[in-house]
């Protein structure tokens, strides 16, 4: 029996050695023996995948038992959510058009995605499209009404869908992912992945690009049409702006698959002191760093590093400032936390000031999504926050006060995750959504 324990012992220290060595690419890659770490980083990941198997994975924890729907006062003005969460009931996303004057769902779309995935070639980086992004896992990420009564969203794919949730197009040729924006063009600027990645070897090194290697993130821009018409690595920026340090992390690993993790692409729509019309502005996750990049000439302008980290969600203000959704996600003895709470950091250009909005109310309120988030200023002073970790949107008066919420619970009492939903609310908007509405079609459940 003890000889038992012991070798057990020994065979357990041997496998997390073997894990670790896969996770890193270590000593056994010099000796051509990397496979047989791979093969024990395969064996240790078969519970995880055998729970995403069997359970949808997009229900988050309950931090609010006494919420439920939609509580407080609806808005005086006219504006709208357009709200993508995971229908716990359905057990499928949706995205519902909720006029905030009176919580009342004017519109629901419910793609099928599955019969979209079956046009889409499964290779490359789509190739395990099916099993991980099919209508029981999908989140229908950060959807944009369109002037022609269209609905932008993304699932790994650009997608565009009409009033009945018919497919309009889908680009197959790239894999996108996070933001969704508009410029004054109506095209349509959201980030990338290009795969396999093009750096080249001589600049960044061979590590770049083994296949397990880098994610080479991109900014690009498609037309109201979803074809591609421009893209650009954001690590050919930073090297052809003498920032290729950024790309390397220091200690043992000494390469990280992700130093950029771009999760936001703000198009500059009007001329300004600090900026001008078709720059954008860039969110470097893992770098806690926002970029103002000119696409023209391909020079970085601007750039700054904290008081946030972990941030989201760059907006423009006005001709001065810019708002950035800040995270405050830290890792503090191995463990991903969030400090405290949320922010929504003000950086004005004119006086090289930060300022934390409505800090009071954040914290007060709990607000504290480790990871995505949402939040814009509105031009009256309310704030409108996303805490898509736990399914809860929040709505702040100007003076801070709390007007309402909306917590994503199921009948079965579950919450369950929302998708970077946005509020609508400038001329614009209510245009394009008053003829939506005018024109809105009968379609077959």
């Amino acid at each position: 029996m003890y000889l038992i324990i012991l070798l057990c012992a020994i065979f357990t220290i041997i496998f997390g050695a073997l894990v670790r060595d896969a996770l890193i690419q270590g000593h056994l890659k010099k000796y051509n023996l990397l496979w047989v770490s791979e093969t024990a980083l395969f064996l240790a990941e078969i519970p995880k995948h055998t729970i995403k198997i069997f359970f949808s994975d997009l229900s988050v924890p309950d931090r609010f038992p006494s919420l439920d729907g939609f509580s407080g006062t609806p808005n005086s003005k006219e504006s709208y959510l357009l709200h993508s969460r995971y229908d716990g009931d359905k057990q499928e996303s949706v995205i519902e058009l909720v006029n905030l004057t009176n919580f009342k769902i004017e519109h629901t779309w419910n793609p099928d995605i599955d019969l979209f995935n079956n046009d889409i070639k499964k290779e490359g980086v789509f190739k395990y499209l099916n099993r991980d992004q099919n209508n029981a896992r999908a989140r229908l990420h950060h959807p944009q009404l369109t002037k022609d009564s269209g609905l932008l969203f993304r699932i790994g794919v650009l997608r565009k869908i009409d009033q009945c949730s018919n497919l309009i197009f889908q680009n197959k040729n790239h894999r996108v992912h996070h933001s969704i924006e508009l410029d004054n063009h109506e095209n349509i600027w959201i980030p990338t992945i290009i795969y396999p990645s093009k750096l080249p070897i001589s600049k960044v090194g061979d590590k770049l690009i083994e296949d397990r290697g880098y994610r080479d993130d991109a900014i690009a821009k498609f037309s109201p049409e979803g074809e591609i018409i421009f893209e650009k690595s954001v690590s050919e920026i930073l090297i052809d702006n003498g920032l290729e340090y950024l790309l390397f992390s220091v200690g043992d690993n000494k390469f990280t698959h992700d130093p950029i993790h771009l999760n936001d692409i703000q198009p500059v729509n009007f001329d300004g002191k600090h900026w001008k019309k078709g720059d954008v502005f860039l969110s470097l996750r893992h770098q806690s760093m926002i970029i103002l990049y000119r696409p023209s000439n391909n020079k970085i302008i601007w750039k700054m590093t904290g008081p946030f980290f972990y941030q989201h969600d760059v907006d423009i203000l006005d001709e001065n400032r810019i708002s950035i959704f800040n995270n405050n996600t830290k890792v503090f003895n191995k463990e991903t936390v969030v400090d405290g709470n949320n922010e929504v950091v003000v950086y004005d250009f004119t006086t090289n000031e930060y300022s934390s909005y409505l800090k009071e109310s954040l914290a007060k309120s709990e607000v504290k999504t480790i990871t995505e988030g949402r939040s814009e200023i509105l031009p009256n002073g309310d704030l409108f926050i996303e805490e898509s970790n736990y399914g809860r949107i929040l709505y702040f008066n100007a003076n801070g006060t709390l007007r309402w919420t909306h917590l994503n619970r199921a009948n079965n009492g579950d919450v369950y995750q929302v998708s970077w939903s946005r509020i609508l609310h400038s001329q614009e908007d209510i245009k394009t959504i008053q003829k939506f509405i005018t024109n809105k079609k009968e379609c077959n459940v």
